[in-house]
């Protein structure tokens, strides 16, 4: 099955390439390649991106900061990686639009969900930071709250792995991989796919979420385009 719009979401350590911190402008400019090509086949793209590459307001708690401050921090941390990844897509001639939940009027639109559609139908790629604009919520939970608001076929997770598995791939070798599964059977196994809100919040909502290795090129293109890529969670 080929999506028509997808909402992609990046987790910000994802932008990080080799570093340690911050933002790799090599990783950035793969990220945009594989966006471009895929607006290029007519499918409308969305994107959230997390900000823990910057700094992670739960991070920040847990060493005595207040968590709403953190949490906001957090906040203009994604506005600062979506503004990285709008240059490094409008640098391979894409049109985007940059949306923030957090006010911020001079380097962003603010969200507007009717001004998101009429982006996403005009073939611009629109990105949304800011999270929620709310604390005690997670850039995954601003990723399914917007894909349901703009009426998104899918959401796609972007990692370093290229699926869901049992245990930890990348500690345990025995791990074996699922091809899709249940959001129950997610729920009763206690797999790790987003935190329980953004994940509820999905299957309420019958949103399908497929999980993939974002760092293989061509990777994308073959999940929109209905390869079986990466674990597909669904009803």
């Amino acid at each position: 099955m080929q999506y028509k719009r997808i909402l992609l979401k990046l987790s910000g350590e994802a932008l990080m390439g080799k570093r340690q911190y911050g933002i790799d402008p090599e990783r950035l400019a793969e990220y945009a390649a594989e966006i471009k090509e895929v607006t290029e086949k007519g499918i409308e793209v969305a994107v959230v991106i997390g900000g823990g590459n910057i700094f992670r307001g739960v991070a920040g708690a847990s060493k005595g900061m207040d968590r709403v401050q953190g949490d906001h921090m957090g906040m203009l941390a994604t506005v600062i990686n979506g503004l990285a990844l709008q240059s490094a897509l409008e640098d391979a001639q894409v049109q985007t639009r940059l949306q923030s939940a957090v006010k911020i009027n001079e380097v962003a639109e603010p969200f507007i969900r009717r001004k998101a559609i009429r982006h996403l139908e005009k073939g611009r790629v629109v990105i949304f930071g800011g999270g929620t604009g709310n604390p005690y919520f997670t850039t995954d939970s601003a990723a399914v709250l917007r894909a349901i608001e703009v009426h998104a076929d899918v959401i796609l997770k972007g990692t370093r792995v290229d699926g869901i598995y049992n245990a930890d791939p990348e500690t345990n070798k025995e791990a074996t991989k699922f091809d899709s599964i249940t959001f129950d059977d997610v729920l009763k196994k206690g797999l790790k796919v987003m935190d329980t809100t953004a994940f509820t919040l999905s299957q309420e909502n019958k949103l399908p979420i497929v999980v993939f290795d974002m760092n293989t090129p061509g990777n994308l293109l073959k999940v929109v385009t209905g390869e079986k890529i990466g674990t597909e969670v669904n009803l």
